[in-house]
């Protein structure tokens, strides 16, 4: 065994860091001599994991003895967590007590099972202590800008520190990445797509790399870009973008069905959904080794539904989206479980509008009360027919059902900030502010002592709960503010509602007036003595003026009468008063005295039948010259050839 550990040793010290395959094959061979060489294991190990065969290293540490396994914790986390087994990395890494390494391969495991707190906190601990290897304080910088960036994707925004771009993020093209993802995520999608196009220009520059790994590097620079432009509504762009890109040579699984999914959302026109649906679907499916992300996946699975509806495979999501709908019930504030709620009643509905898309609706509503995405999708149908009065009737249906809820859960999704947001809404339409100031009322009092309060739900119940006559909403507005104004006293929206809710009382406020900006800095272009000189602004024009002099009703004048309407005679022209009327004016002219029909009388019509009796004449000479009369009478009617009127003119 020393013989083989001792050869083993100098064959180590002859090799260079590359030569992972000839380690390799010393290894073997050493084991061939002594099965039980912890050190040959050892770097057995090592040179699997060096050249990327990590199942190999697993297979190796799974048959090695316990003694072997307590040497190589921090070996066997990582092979894990490069083979997808995420926790099972994250738990033995923590079991590892003040090992550098480790705490790199638990921060990155926590990251990937997107426990992206707890990964911020590693990082942040590796960040203070001193970096091993002069790489590393880059590695750690890129690293934490990435989480940051999915903190603020998992609306986790409140334990990023940095929330602007440092100027060494700037100076290589992984941290303006980093720092452009971040800022999309906040819906700065101008400084992102800004910061994107420094982390292109940076990765062209760079020296460092090769031409394919440049263009390795750019490919999901690009795809993001793509998603920035749409995002903007700059579709001929993302357009322009989306085909420099070809999703089928993109190595990298999760980066190809991100591109698939963004070139086809970012098309203004999908001529033929039936290609569109068949790409999408087709992509090769993702290792777990690189999987999405929880909002990526989500967004994809989305797009891919409403493929369906488009190639109108109603039936599937129906049965996809039902299946979603009961692993995960309502209410719920999570918009991917919404955005399926909606396509559910899309398919249902048949992807049609109006009063036959509400009417499939509704009794969907009637068995799932609670659901907030079907409930505004009827919501917004009832606004697109302009029946306010029934997407009011629906909203307060809605907040009622929550409402009797007692779960404390259900009872943030009734007070959420889009909830009462769209309440407001459908309130201002109709008018109707005591509703307004109530809805933000009960808001206000349901956050104003939850460690987690949504600052802008606050702020505007506040202004709002300002403008009330009653004692009570301005006792709450000055609560809200005070406790806006603690937890952040820079903010100057927070300083400016605690002075006005206090300026009718007598705390003092010149503290909280210093945040603001002084009123010189307003009216520092103003010039007053000008203004002065100016005087009242007149009418534009003199017709304004007698506009709106004719408008006004003079007092003093006396209301004119209202002409009388002559209405014309309906008299005869012959009309002689003097003479009498007829009395039979009134029967019809048949009943009237007077009435004689005209034509022959009773025995002048007999005697010039023909009867029994010879005709004038002479028999067959009148019966010829009838007869005759007759053929030209005919020949004239059924138009004879040559004679007729209707005879078609031939084209010469």
């Amino acid at each position: 065994m020393a013989g083989g550990a001792g050869s083993l040793n100098a064959l180590l010290q002859r090799a260079s860091i590359d030569d992972h395959d000839e380690v390799l094959k010393a290894c073997n061979a050493s084991l061939k001599q002594s099965k039980k060489d912890l050190s040959a294991q050892h770097a057995k190990v090592v040179a699997l994991l060096k050249l990327d065969r990590y199942e190999d290293a697993l297979k190796v540490l799974e048959g090695a003895g316990r003694d072997l396994l307590d040497q190589v914790q921090l070996e066997k986390s990582y092979a894990l967590y490069k083979t997808g087994q995420l926790s099972e990395a994250a738990s033995i890494a923590e079991a590892i007590a003040d090992e550098r390494g480790a705490r790199h391969v638990e921060a990155q495991a926590s990251y990937r099972l997107e426990d992206f707190e707890r990964s911020a906190v590693l990082y942040r601990e590796l960040v203070k202590t001193h970096a091993a290897l002069d790489s590393e304080e880059n590695d750690l910088r890129i690293n934490g800008a990435a989480i940051d960036a999915q903190l603020e994707w998992s609306k986790q925004g409140h334990l990023v520190l940095k929330k602007k771009p440092a100027r060494e993020d700037l100076e290589a093209f992984e941290t303006a990445y980093n720092a452009a993802c971040a800022s999309i995520a906040r819906g700065e999608l101008a400084q992102g797509a800004v910061l994107l196009k420094r982390s292109q220009d940076l990765c062209n520059a760079s020296s460092d790399l090769s031409e394919e790994e440049k263009a390795a590097e750019l490919l999901p620079i690009q795809v993001q870009q793509c998603y920035v432009l749409s995002r903007l509504g700059n579709l001929e762009g993302a357009e322009a973008v989306a085909s420099e890109i070809s999703p089928k040579d993109i190595p990298d699984a999760s980066t190809r069905a991100v591109a698939y999914n963004n070139s086809i959302s970012a098309s203004r026109n999908i001529e033929n959904p039936y290609l569109a649906h068949r790409s999408i679907h087709d992509a090769a499916p993702i290792p777990n080794t690189d999987k999405l992300f929880t909002i990526q996946s989500d967004r994809i699975k989305e797009n891919q539904l409403i493929l369906d509806l488009l190639v109108s495979k109603f039936g599937g999501v129906i049965k996809s989206t039902s299946r979603t709908l009961t692993e995960k019930p309502s209410p719920t504030t999570s918009s991917h479980i919404n955005n399926i709620s909606v396509l559910n009643a899309a398919a249902h509905a048949q992807m049609r509008l109006g009063s036959f898309g509400i009417k499939h609706m509704l009794p969907l509503l009637e068995k799932r009360p609670l659901d907030v995405g079907l409930a505004l999708v009827v919501v917004q149908l009832y606004i697109l027919t302009n029946n306010h009065g029934s997407a009011v009737t629906v909203m307060e249906s809605l907040l009622k059902h929550l409402k009797a809820s007692t779960s404390s859960d259900v009872q943030d999704v009734r007070f959420a900030p889009g909830l009462v947001a769209a309440a407001v809404s459908l309130y201002s339409l109709q008018g109707r502010k005591t509703q307004i100031t109530a809805e933000y009322a009960k808001a206000a009092s349901y956050w104003r002592h939850k460690s987690k309060a949504p600052r802008s739900l606050l702020q505007a119940a506040g202004v709002t709960l300002l403008e009330s006559n009653k004692p009570e909403d301005q006792d709450l507005a000055r609560e809200i503010f005070a406790i806006l104004h603690e937890q952040d006293p820079a903010s100057k929206p927070a300083a400016a509602g605690y002075i006005a809710a206090h300026a009718f009382s007598s705390t003092p406020v010149a503290n909280e007036a210093k945040a603001l900006t002084p009123l010189s800095h307003f009216i520092a272009g103003i010039d007053v003595t000008a203004l002065e000189a100016a005087g009242v602004p007149q009418a534009k024009s003199t017709t304004d003026a007698a506009l709106a002099a004719s408008r006004k009703r003079a007092l003093d004048e006396k209301p004119k009468p209202a002409k009388k309407r002559v209405r014309k005679s309906r008299l005869p022209k012959d009309y002689d008063p003097n003479k009498p009327a007829d009395p039979e004016r009134w029967l019809p002219l048949r009943e009237r005295s007077s009435y004689r029909p005209k034509g022959k009388k009773g025995k002048q019509r007999a005697a010039g039948l023909t009867q029994g009796g010879v005709e004038k004449g002479g028999g067959d000479a009148a019966t010829a010259a009838a007869g005759s009369k007759a053929d030209e009478v005919v020949g004239k009617s059924t138009g004879a050839p040559g004679k007729g009127k209707n005879k078609k003119k031939t084209k010469k």
